[in-house]
């Protein structure tokens, strides 16, 4: 099926729905009486989900606001004011104890004791986040200095700032304020604010650090680019041990894009599969192999008759554990005779943010009964 094709499809399902009486508006917005598909995740509209599972939407200025007021002046000055406490001076500097590191204000984990180094320079610093999507980052031109500024990515508190002069494997050190953070034991019980939002433990306890595992201790999460989502989702969520598989969209420069954007090359984005799994059933691994059964990973920016950088081929690692399985799994396989005289072209990327596709892309082939030219992997 060429692009034209595929929008013309879509575009002829839609109308089918509205003459339906919206029959894929499911109970998961609680618009129609309809089922929701078993396993699937109930996010709110317009929520923001990092690659560790956690909620990244932005809050509302009176949001952070009220929670502000609540902090001691010297982490409101910080955090509001886009302060610096003095060198050597932060309650955090020579914290040697294992645990995380939350946004003092909202709570989102920011960094891990695993990743704290001693830079000599007076400040807590850090050589990686917690998770790259929680901590967004700042042209910063005050005091005559050009500088990166870093800020919590779900209120927007100022942090300190990043820096090219850390150790390896990032080479990066990013210098924290210690009044911007609140300290959380490892092991220790976590608010509400500091929890991943699916998948959590029942204790919700503080791990040294959500980006190692992908997920939590029960669940991981993998993303998939193979194609046209619709196959790739259905085959994922048949595989024992995944609790749940979404159609979206990664790996772009755009915000919330649309399914039109993506077709039209306006994003960068690859139609890409959010696989929520439970490593004590099924390994990282069995994921790869099922993978690359379901699609050619020789082909460049296609899918058969699915033709577009949208289609391309790619892992994208939530954390360097899988990236080294993904790219080791490709080494192995591209010395395979199934690709003796193929080159493999999958990409092979950190993950960036995943925008769920629009709701009559969720579970397609299910909904529809429609065959699909993806292989069973299982």
């Amino acid at each position: 099926m060429q692009d034209n094709a595929k929008r013309r499809r879509t575009t002829a399902m839609i109308a089918c729905c509205a003459l339906a009486g919206g029959f894929f508006l499911t109970a998961r917005w609680g618009l129609t009486a309809a089922e929701p598909s078993k396993g699937k995740t109930m996010d709110r509209p317009g929520m923001k989900i990092s690659a560790s599972g956690y909620d990244l939407t932005p809050l509302p200025k009176e949001k952070v606001d009220e929670l502000a007021k609540k902090l001691p002046p010297e982490s409101f000055r910080i955090t509001q004011k886009a302060g610096t406490e003095p060198p050597f001076c932060g309650t955090l500097l020579d914290n040697k104890k294992e645990g995380l590191y939350a946004c003092v204000v909202c709570g989102l984990p920011l960094f891990s004791s695993e990743h704290k180094f001693n830079s000599g320079t007076g400040w807590p610093s850090f050589w990686r986040e917690f998770d790259p999507q929680h901590v967004a980052r700042k042209s910063d031109r005050s005091h005559g200095m050009a500088r990166t500024e870093i800020v919590c990515a779900r209120c927007g508190a100022h942090l300190g700032h990043v820096f090219d002069d850390g150790p390896k494997p990032t080479g990066q050190r990013h210098c924290l304020n210690s009044a911007s953070l609140r300290f959380f034991d490892k092991g220790a019980e976590l608010p509400p604010e500091s929890r991943p939002t699916r998948g959590r433990s029942p204790e919700g306890k503080a791990a040294e650090s959500a980006s190692d595992s992908g997920g939590t201790a029960q669940t991981e999460v993998a993303y998939f680019a193979g194609g046209c989502f619709w196959g790739i989702e259905h085959y994922f969520q048949k595989g024992p041990g995944v609790t749940d598989a979404v159609s979206g969209y990664m790996q772009g420069r755009a915000e919330k894009p649309t399914y039109e954007q993506v077709c039209r090359h306006d994003t960068g984005h690859a139609e890409t599969v959010k696989v929520v799994f439970d490593p004590r059933r099924i390994t990282y691994r069995r994921l790869l192999e099922a993978f690359f059964k379901m699609h050619d990973p020789t082909q460049l920016n296609r899918q058969g008759p699915d033709v577009g950088d949208q289609y391309r081929s790619g892992i994208w690692c939530v954390n360097e554990a899988q990236q080294k399985e993904a790219q080791a799994f490709i080494r192995e396989v591209q010395g395979s005779p199934r690709f003796a005289n193929k080159k493999i072209v999958t990409q092979v990327e950190p993950a960036g943010d995943f925008w769920p596709a629009e709701e009559y892309h969720q579970d397609y082939i299910e909904k529809t009964g429609r065959a699909c030219h993806v292989q069973d992997p299982w």
